[in-house]
Formats: C-alpha cells, structure tokens, sequence
C-alpha cells in the first residue's frame, strides 16, 4: 500500500507542480501596457505600436515567447513608416488560457477575430517568428488576399518533429502530458538561462521569459501547440503562397539551432520565388538579437 501511495504521489509531482503557478491576475492587466479585447475564443491582450497612420504590420510571435519579442523590431517597423499590431497567443503573455487544440484554425480565428474587432480591413504586412511563421503561413494561404508582403523569420513548418522523448509525448494522451510536463520545463528554462548573457533589443527579454514559465496553463498551451499547428509541415501553404504570386522574405539565423537554416533549402524548392537571407552568426532569437541586420534586410528588399 504504502509502495502504491509513494507511486501515485511521485506521478502526481508534475501535474501538482502545473497547478500550484499562478495564473494572470487581473492586476497584472490593469498594470500591462496595450489592451485587451474580449474575442469568440477568449480575452486576447495585444498593442498598436508605431504612428496612427500607415500601412499596418501583423507580428506573430513563436511557441515559449510572447508579444515581448517584438519591441526592438517594433521601433524599426515605426521608422519605416509601419502601424504594428503585436499580440499574444492564447496561453502565453497576459491572454486567456483556454481549451482547444492549438491547431492553424485555431490560431488563424483568433488573428480573424482582433483584425475584426479592430477593423483592420487593408493588405497586410505580416511578419512571423519560429511557430508564428508557420501561423503567418497558414494565415497567407488561406487569405492572400488580405496580404501584402509574408516576412518569415527563422519560421517553423520546414519539417516534422521529430525525436523519440517529443513523439511520445506528442502521440500518447496523459502519459504524453505526463513525461511533457516532467521533462520540458527542465529543458526550456535551460535554454532561456543560455542566453541570458545575449545582448538584444529587448531589455529584460531573459527575466520575462523565465517569469512565463511560471505562469498556469503556459506549458499546457505549448504542448497543445507542438500537437496542432506544428505537427506537421506547412508545405502546400507554401505552394499556394508561390501560386497567388505573393511577395515572401525568409530570413534565418546562420547559427540557429532550434530552426535550422538548411529549411531555406526546403522553402527554395516549395516557393522558388521567396527571397531569402541568412544572417551571420545570429541564433533562433534573431528577432531580438539581431535586430538591426533583420530590419536592414526588409528594407533593403523593399525597393
């Protein structure tokens, strides 16, 4: 009995641990910078950086990070004239934690939702890192019409996942959630403690992301996401991209060990009209590491 009991209460450890974290308070969103809009899916926190007037630049930010990520870019985005609307996904930042499989469709009704309630009806520029260049893809492929330019930065949707710790914990449900909620904190807050020497356009970047990993309902959301939108490839959105002729920049970091830059092989071939830049030296947190060298390569393709 007492074997039995040790056993159940070592499995509960990491399901225990999930409910213990702190949910968003609702003083952390009266004291948040930007806004909150209440959408058929949840409350979603997003800002408008930039001037009132331009044409309006759609940032989506990646699977462990949030709007934060996108301050610097913000700021070079504003001086080459851009309105820039950034927000979070469900799950991460100060947005709603809520049920659903985090798959494109479940991503692209929330972009649909706060372009609707803040009537943004004109072309896009869209730009998407990591996961949120897999979103930005689905997002152009489904409506290439609503968008001008596709401006994909280190983006997932290249390959399958793969590994045989993750697959199993993508394929088995409770276990699966179980070995994801055990091993994955480890891993990421290891990550994030690896860069925390990185200088970047974002002060304070490495404290908020150890502070979201403390957050209920974040980790949950993450595994959601590796289980929906990047499961699998975005292959033929990338072809119905090329077959509506709409302009694409991929932009990837020479170093990047979380995205690999040889995808550029892969886009070449799905949309051989996509422009591509590899920046020297920069890792998967080029949006915010290399700031600069990433707003020179957009201006430098925008004549």
């Amino acid at each position: 009995m007492w074997v039995v009991i040790i056993l159940l209460g070592i499995l509960a450890i990491p399901l225990t641990i999930e409910w213990m974290r702190n949910p968003v308070s609702e003083r952390q969103r009266r004291e948040a910078p930007g806004k909150f809009a209440l959408l058929s899916q949840g409350t979603t926190h997003y800002a408008w950086l930039g001037p009132e007037r331009g044409p309006v630049a759609l940032c989506i930010h990646g699977l462990s990070t949030s709007s934060y990520v996108w301050r610097g870019m913000a700021k070079g985005l504003a001086l080459m004239g851009f309105r820039v609307l950034v927000y979070d996904h469900y799950g991460r930042g100060l947005s709603d934690t809520v049920r659903g499989k985090q798959d494109a469709a479940f991503f692209l009704q929330q972009m649909t939702d706060l372009l609707a309630h803040e009537q943004v009806d004109e072309p896009l520029t869209v730009l998407g890192y990591s996961m949120g260049g897999a979103i930005a893809t689905h997002f152009a492929a489904a409506y290439p019409g609503k968008v001008r330019q596709l401006i994909l930065l280190a983006p997932a949707g290249m390959q399958e996942i793969s590994g045989r710790r993750v697959r199993a914990a993508l394929d088995w449900p409770l276990i699966g959630d179980w070995l994801f909620l055990l091993l994955y904190p480890f891993t990421l807050r290891k990550g994030i403690a690896a860069e925390a020497g990185l200088s970047g356009s974002v002060e304070g970047i490495n404290e908020m992301q150890h502070a979201e990993t403390d957050r209920r309902g974040y980790f949950p959301a993450i595994l959601s996401s590796l289980r929906g939108v990047l499961r699998g490839t975005a292959k033929a959105e990338h072809k119905a991209i090329a077959e509506a002729g709409l302009p694409v920049l991929a932009i990837w970091g020479a170093a990047d060990d979380v995205v690999a830059p040889t995808g550029k092989d892969k886009l070449a071939k799905w949309n051989p009209r996509a422009r591509q830049v590899i920046i020297p030296g920069a890792g998967h947190g080029l949006t915010y590491t290399h700031t600069d060298q990433v707003l020179e390569a957009m201006q430098a393709t925008r004549g």
